[in-house]
């Protein structure tokens, strides 16, 4: 009975380290996210649209063909409604 004892014990130990792993890492990404929002409300206090800052980090991450491509077909679109 004994190793039955300690096989759940050495479960129940690391089924909390991998909860106490996410919970910091939850932790982490709320000081993160503050951070963030710290940088964003600093360049907004500089004059900056944080709006149109976050649009440039979203392009940051695309592909420059992604990022072509969907322009092309904005252009396109706004051609054919007489927005040009």
């Amino acid at each position: 009975m004994a190793d039955l004892t300690d096989a759940y014990a050495v479960t129940a130990d690391e089924l909390r380290q991998f909860i106490e792993r996410y919970e910091q890492l939850e932790a982490e990404k709320k000081d993160v996210t503050e951070q963030q929002k710290e940088v964003m409300a600093e360049a907004k206090g500089r004059g900056y649209d944080t709006k149109v800052i976050r649009k440039v980090i979203a392009l940051r991450k695309r592909k420059p063909d992604d990022i072509a491509e969907e322009e092309a077909v904005l252009e396109m679109y706004k051609t054919a409604l007489g927005m040009v």
